[in-house]
């Protein structure tokens, strides 16, 4: 048996080293290349003006830069660095995704330790849901932060077309955004006239935004200048519209969450009862809930219980999160 394991773990290291080598040896030749160029970029600017600011942006590698190389053919910390940006947290992907794996590994061995050896299936998702709390934590901030940018969105646009009907062209009105709102709105329309300041172009600028800010009325409004733009088309109309339809949307969305909080309400309490019920037992009967981990009987009313408990969790919050 111990043979087997140490001929497969062999085998695992010696393939995911030779596909990992197969894999960088290309990237990091083209990337020598790139480095290359960028150097001679920052030798001619810093040459051009001594002690002055670089127009070239260099990213900062995490400390745990190298889990970052070894798994970005996955594509799993494009993602999470996207979400990252779009959460506007200072954190590098490779760096969270570094941390959740030595909280997952930590968990599973704590739990280990204080008797729970026969309840794999048990540290298995005790491992998998604290070592996910990184991550849920970054959503739940993206998840705010673009909830925020949304009930800004429909001042925002009504901002800008007030200045187009004043006389003034796209740049102006975004100038005026970026000024005249505040956070989040006001940083990410600061961005697009920082890019457009350093020589982009407002069609890339503005793709850039709709990235960073995944919002489907925010991709209207870029959709829109990018309209106005191409063919000179009068999208004043257009943006009233939108503002509108953003303003209604926000405030069914309001009224149905109010009208909906007393079954929230009771979902929440649905999900959290057995829960509080076996603490409380346990608390005050523990030879009983005792059995649950230290029986094999139990063990498997225990994982069904469990498993039942998550299953319960994700319909009802399915039912109960109505989109608008």
């Amino acid at each position: 048996m111990y043979f087997f394991l140490a001929s497969f773990l062999i085998f695992s290291v010696a393939l995911f080293t030779a596909g990992y080598y197969l894999w960088t040896v290309p990237q990091q030749q083209a990337e020598d290349i790139l480095g290359g160029r960028l150097r001679e970029v920052r030798a001619s600017t810093r040459s051009r003006s001594k002690g002055g600011s670089e127009l070239v942006r260099q990213e900062r590698r995490g400390s745990f830069a190298f889990l970052g190389d070894l798994v970005t053919w996955v594509g799993i910390l494009r993602r999470l660095q996207e979400t990252i940006d779009q959460a506007n947290l200072k954190n590098r992907a490779a760096d969270v995704f570094g941390f959740s794996v030595l909280l997952a590994i930590t968990t599973f061995v704590v739990f280990g330790f204080a008797g729970g050896a026969g309840l794999l299936f048990v540290r298995l998702l005790a491992a998998l849901v604290i070592g996910m709390a990184p991550i849920f934590y970054i959503v739940r901030v993206r998840a705010k932060r673009l909830r925020k940018f949304e009930e800004q969105l429909p001042d925002a646009i009504d901002l800008f077309t007030r200045t187009m009907r004043a006389g003034h062209n796209i740049h102006s009105g975004l100038e005026t955004i970026a000024t005249e709102t505040a956070d989040p709105v006001k940083m990410e329309f600061k961005k697009i006239m920082e890019e457009l300041a350093l020589g982009s172009q407002l069609e890339p600028a503005l793709h850039g935004l709709g990235k960073r800010v995944p919002l489907i009325d925010l991709k209207f409004f870029v959709t829109s200048l990018i309209l106005q733009r191409q063919t000179g088309a009068n999208m004043v109309s257009v943006l009233e519209g939108l503002s509108t339809l953003v303003r209604e949307r926000l405030n069914m969305a309001a009224k149905l969450k109010a009208h909906t909080a007393q079954q929230r309400f009771s979902a929440g309490l649905l999900c959290v009862l057995p829960i509080v019920v076996g603490v409380g037992f346990y608390i005050l009967k523990p030879e009983y809930v005792r059995l649950l981990w230290t029986d094999p009987v139990g063990t498997k009313f225990f994982t069904y219980a469990i498993i039942s408990e998550i299953v319960g969790i994700l319909v009802i919050r399915k039912i109960a999160n109505i989109r608008v």
